[in-house]
């Protein structure tokens, strides 16, 4: 019986990598396991809400400063966060730590190695990120949103446990709402973009409705988060073409609009991935630009070639491509049924649970 065991999760940063680990820790919780946090200075600030016991901070840093200080900086707070985090792990004693990718959780996973504690590595994308990939070798287990994972050499290969990415139970909650065929009714399209994402989607996705028919145009009806300061740009562009559209900085229930939609376009971060497909709906991903790892790109190849997606390079998507994606999609709502059927059979579900059976097998084989 696994009751008792502590668990520590190490994540921090971003949603991408705060979502998964909060949805293991309501799974631990649920199979009697207890749960600690252990994320840097900076995130721990908004992780009050944290299913866990007790949140731990560490200094962490990125070196991907452009100068040679600012690298050396970064590994000194590295370096520090390391040791700090060793002394914690020695004080708080978890039977396993689990690592959510990004550089805040390379010091709680490194100082659980030298502290002598099994750890795991949960890897979101479809090629592997650069904290995990430098934390792949000294990990004993590498979990996997991905059945096939990009960066890994073999040996890493054979440490690799395909469970999906664990979604919020806030996804959970609407993954069993069927999809509303279109017919030749409207077409509720949702936009999002995340942080990194709005801008550009505030400046093509209006341009690319004004390239529509009037009777296409008819058609829509739009959800489209924009940055604050283009929401009234946006707003404006879409009343004086006469769709109906609602337009925020932010969307809480993001999850609840996503089931609500006939077509989302967004970003294709793994946590947006795992929602769309286990909730089952068609999208129009464009990955973010500029990654070393081009993870994103790979991401959202992923649920194209399993038929629930179309994947936009951001160099490609102009007004008129866009245009001419949508004009396809509104003449044909039979396909975009195909597509949420095809994005629903790609999601795994139940992928928290699968990790905190891995999390458990994992504890028990320190014994």
């Amino acid at each position: 019986m696994a009751t008792g065991k502590l668990i520590m999760l190490a994540a921090g940063g971003t949603g991408g990598h705060l979502f998964p680990a909060e949805a293991l820790s309501h799974a631990l919780h649920a199979k009697g396991l207890r749960v600690v946090l252990m994320t840097d200075t900076r995130a721990a600030e908004y992780a009050g809400n944290f299913p866990a016991e007790a949140v731990h901070a560490v200094p962490a840093a990125t070196p991907s400063g452009r100068s040679p200080l600012q690298k050396a900086m970064a590994l000194f707070h590295i370096a520090k966060g390391t040791f700090a985090a060793r002394r914690i792990i020695r004080e708080v004693r978890p039977d396993v730590v689990v690592g959510f990718g990004g550089y805040p959780t390379v010091p709680p996973v490194l100082g659980a190695s030298l502290a002598g504690v099994r750890t795991l590595i949960h890897e979101q994308n479809a090629v592997i990120g650069r904290a995990n990939r430098f934390l792949a070798g000294r990990a004993d287990v590498i979990a996997t949103g991905f059945a096939k994972v990009g960066g890994l050499t073999p040996v890493q290969q054979a440490k690799c446990r395909h469970v999906g990415n664990p979604v919020r139970p806030a996804v959970i909650e609407v993954a069993g709402r069927e999809y509303d065929w279109p017919g030749e009714g409207k077409i509720r399209l949702l936009v999002f973009g995340g942080s990194q994402g709005a801008r550009i989607m505030a400046d093509i996705v209006p341009a690319a409705i004004q390239l529509l028919s009037d009777a296409e145009r008819a058609r829509l009806t739009i959800v489209q988060q924009a940055r604050a300061e283009d929401e009234e740009r946006v707003r404006g562009i879409y009343d004086k073409l006469g769709v109906k559209a609602t337009i925020a900085p932010f969307f809480k229930d993001l999850p609840a609009q996503m089931a609500a939609s006939q077509l989302v376009i967004a970003r294709s971060g793994a946590s947006t991935v795992a929602e769309l497909s286990v909730i089952g709906r068609p999208a129009i991903l464009v990955p973010l630009p500029g990654s070393l790892d081009q993870d994103q790109a790979a991401n959202a190849a992923f649920l194209e070639e399993a038929g629930g997606a179309i994947r936009i390079l951001q160099p490609e998507l102009t007004p008129r491509r866009l245009a001419s994606e949508l004009s396809q999609l509104i003449a044909r709502p039979a396909h975009l049924t195909s597509m949420a059927a095809n994005a629903k059979s790609a999601g795994i579900p139940d992928a928290a649970d699968r990790l905190a059976d891995l999390v458990i097998a994992t504890a028990h084989s320190s014994n």
